[in-house]
């Protein structure tokens, strides 16, 4: 067996915790029966301690709202401590939910995300025992070299470093011992769990969906546990970037892949975050700042096929400047549609136009339409005033978007799909990533191009859009031209002149929008005609 340590110097190594052996999740002989004990133990715990938060007789000495948030805190540690002894499910669910604080208290939200750094190794003999298992190979024939120390340690598996026959250098990722068993038992309770908290007015109710919450969850785990399904994302990835030389993907090895182990090409680099290191090598760090957003924008604007997870640790900086992206398990994919809807809310936002970021959110899913509209425009309102006022160059825009959007979700008829809030959640860590890299990074500077790009586009189309939306509005009656009573007589010839001109409105719109059909496929003269009728 291949046990060499000597592959990787003592400065590249990173701090995980030593072994998972002491987590009763990680016995082989753990019974389903003893799981779904320690499970529900966990959730009606969670139940009880959240009802002691308002029970102000529970309180010693009295209820006070310090206390109130001490108690608060207290229980968020407690959970983050419990969902690590809980194993990996709930470590990947915690990370999931770690930017949802239209879900949970900002105090859990904030001892979940300390769960992405603190995640217990395997052992060296578990993971080439699984290696040998998967790819029915001896390891003295797989590699020259193993690195048994592991470079990382993450919440469903492990990377080492290693060395083919052939001399290549290759990094092998490979699955927790167990954990398709392990997530198959955590899934069947959680869904009864999800049915538990639908009914819970404490925990939300009818508020939120927990069934659905359940169901995206349920494929977002089974989907990153499949490392054939990986090494495809990785590979369309690099395709969708073949184009552009300062994204760089690491190749995947699939003579040496399975579903539980994936083998890919060694591209070292420098961790985007780490600016010492950056500064040391003279890399221009408001350069790198600049491309991590602007790849971003490709993927969710042009691409469509975006990376779901691009914390620091998958990100790096190559030699030459250029991008490394790692870990391809969780990706998103946008429709055309719903790549348009975003672009539109985003400079809703930057607009400061209410009924554009309502109508964006409706259009994405994230809104529920009610009967009065009113509270939740006021509602966004006073958000976008709060976010002009506190920052008044923009800055850090999309931290505070996703920040401000899930808090007033906890009174308001919003209800926010994965999608969206892995979009969020990606524009929120790299924003704070180029602010780090770059005190004077501008988001709207980067973006701009991109949105220019939107208004020659679909400018034409959507003013006469919004002339037909105005029409249909007064149609519907949603708008009322209201009068003075003492100027009756001049609202009824005002009428004749407003009705002559909505017709007009109208005959210009349809002219207007038959002009820019027949632009688009080549008419150009007839497209002339159109829009001069339009002008008369």
């Amino acid at each position: 067996r291949i046990t060499k340590s000597v592959l990787l110097p003592l400065s590249d190594r990173v701090d995980v915790l030593p072994s998972d052996e002491n987590f009763s999740w990680s016995k082989e002989n753990y019974s389903k029966l003893q799981r779904t004990i320690d499970v529900w133990s966990f959730v009606l715990s969670l139940r009880a301690k959240l009802f002691l938060i308002d029970a102000k007789w529970s309180y010693v000495g009295g209820f006070s709202e310090e206390k109130k948030i001490s108690r608060r805190r207290s229980i968020a540690v407690w959970v983050k401590e419990t969902i690590l002894q809980l194993g990996p499910t709930f470590i990947k669910l915690g990370q999931l939910f770690s930017t949802r604080s239209d879900l949970f208290p900002a105090e859990f939200v904030e001892e979940l995300a300390k769960l992405q750094d603190r995640v217990p190794a395997f052992s060296p003999e578990k993971a080439e025992l699984m290696i040998e298992n998967e790819l029915d190979t001896p390891m003295q024939v797989l590699f020259s070299e193993f690195e048994r120390q592991p470079l990382a340690a993450a919440s469903l598996g492990q990377v080492h470093r290693a060395v083919l026959r052939n001399g290549e250098q290759v990094v092998v990722k490979i699955q927790r011992p167990g954990l398709k068993e392990l997530f198959d038992i955590d899934l069947s309770n959680l869904k009864f769990i999800a049915e538990y908290f639908q009914k819970d007015e404490m925990l939300g109710g009818p508020l939120r969906d927990w069934v659905g919450i359940y169901d995206e969850c349920a494929t977002v785990l089974y989907r990153e546990i499949d490392y054939i399904n990986e090494g495809r994302n990785a590979d369309k990835f690099r395709r969708d970037f073949r184009n552009i030389k300062w994204v760089k993907v690491p190749k995947v090895y699939w003579d040496f892949t399975s579903r539980k182990v994936i083998t890919l090409e060694y591209l070292p680099g420098i961790k985007i975050n780490d600016l010492a290191a950056l500064d040391a090598g003279s890399y221009k760090r408001s350069l790198i700042a600049s491309r991590a957003i602007e790849a971003y924008l490709i993927q969710i604007l042009k691409t469509g096929f975006f990376h779901a997870d691009p914390h620091p640790g998958n990100l790096a900086v190559d030699v030459d400047g250029s991008l490394i992206y790692y870990d391809f398990g969780m990706m998103g994919e946008i429709k055309s549609f719903t790549k348009e809807k975003l672009l539109e809310l985003f400079y809703a936002v930057y607009e400061e136009d209410a009924s554009k970021v309502i109508q964006g959110l409706v259009d994405l899913g994230a809104l529920v339409p009610t009967g009065d509209m009113g509270p939740v425009k006021k509602t966004i309102q006073f958000f976008l005033k709060n976010l002009t006022s506190q920052r008044p160059d923009q800055a850090t825009t999309f931290t505070a978007i996703g920040e401000d959007l899930f808090a007033i979700a906890v009174d308001q008829p919003f209800r926010f799909p994965s999608t969206f809030t892995f979009v969020l959640r990606a524009f929120s860590t790299l924003e704070g990533i180029g602010y780090i890299l770059d005190p004077k990074f501008s988001f709207a500077k980067i973006a701009a191009p991109y949105a220019q790009t939107r208004d020659a586009t679909v400018a034409m189309p959507m003013r006469v859009q919004h002339i037909e939306k105005f029409m249909q509005q007064l149609e519907d009656g949603d708008i009322k031209l209201r009068v003075r009573v003492l100027e009756a007589e001049r609202a009824a010839r005002k009428s004749s002149v407003l009705q002559t001109t909505t017709m007009n409105l109208v005959a210009a719109a349809t002219l207007v929008n038959v002009g820019v059909t027949l632009s688009t496929q080549g008419l150009q003269d007839f497209a002339i005609a159109s829009f001069l009728g339009a002008g008369k």
